[in-house]
């Protein structure tokens, strides 16, 4: 199914529920195989930009197999961090990377990120990472987040975006387009699912609408730094 083909909202959050589900096992090793390596140092740059105090209370939407969820748990040593996805593949492996010696400080929650299971003004950070695309309704998300975050509580979402400069932008085309289905079908179970990946971006809103989708739900101060020649993307706001 191509990315633009989805009837409905809840269409798609089916499709992506179920695809997340079949592709967990491969997740983590394409991650580092498509990125060559860079992700987990995006993602600490995404949590350095959640700036949380070391007894704050952290929701990580979209948490996957959870390695933002176990870096949060690191700047937050005093804190409390919720890992939610909703696909239960994705959080028993998950399960397996975070150290529940750490209980009650830690948990996972299955949960979709637009209908999060958590009452208003309870966390004072929210992150995502790589979930904007995948989302049945951005704003929808975003409104979600900011209910769930106390005031003047911080969200901070990474998400990969298309670079600007021409000559790169080519380059970047070729290889998401062309290199990472032919990676998807040579070296994992799931190739319909790196097939959705390059489509699911060409159908993304650019940078600029996603700043301004978050200053639409109501979120003030926010921001957008570009990493890896503009490939990636973190935006940040305050409620």
């Amino acid at each position: 199914m191509k990315a633009n083909s989805f009837a409905t909202p809840e269409e798609k959050r089916q499709y992506v529920q179920v695809m997340f589900s079949q592709m967990a096992d491969g997740y983590d090793r394409m991650n580092r195989i498509l990125s060559a390596g860079r992700d987990m140092s995006w993602r600490r740059v995404l949590v350095e930009r959640a700036n949380l105090s070391s007894g704050a209370r952290v929701l990580d939407v979209a948490a996957g197999t959870g390695d933002v969820t176990r870096l949060l748990t690191d700047r937050a040593p005093e804190g409390k961090v919720i890992g939610l996805d909703f696909a239960r593949p994705m959080l028993a492996l998950a399960a397996e990377k975070l150290d529940f010696a750490l209980a009650p400080r830690i948990s996972l929650v299955q949960g979709d990120g637009q209908r999060l299971p958590f009452p208003d003004d309870s966390f004072d950070a929210v992150t995502s990472a790589f979930a904007l695309r995948n989302a049945a309704d951005v704003p929808a998300l975003f409104a979600e987040m900011r209910r769930v975050l106390r005031p003047c509580g911080r969200v901070a979402c990474m998400e990969i975006c298309k670079p600007t400069a021409p000559v790169f932008r080519s380059v970047f085309a070729l290889y998401f387009n062309r290199i990472v289905p032919l990676l998807g079908r040579i070296l994992t179970r799931s190739p319909e699912a790196y097939t959705y990946l390059p489509e699911s971006l060409n159908r993304f809103m650019p940078s600029a609408q996603v700043v301004q989708t978050l200053q639409e739900v109501g979120f003030r101060w926010v921001g957008c730094q570009k990493l890896m020649l503009g490939t990636v993307a973190i935006y940040v706001g305050l409620k």
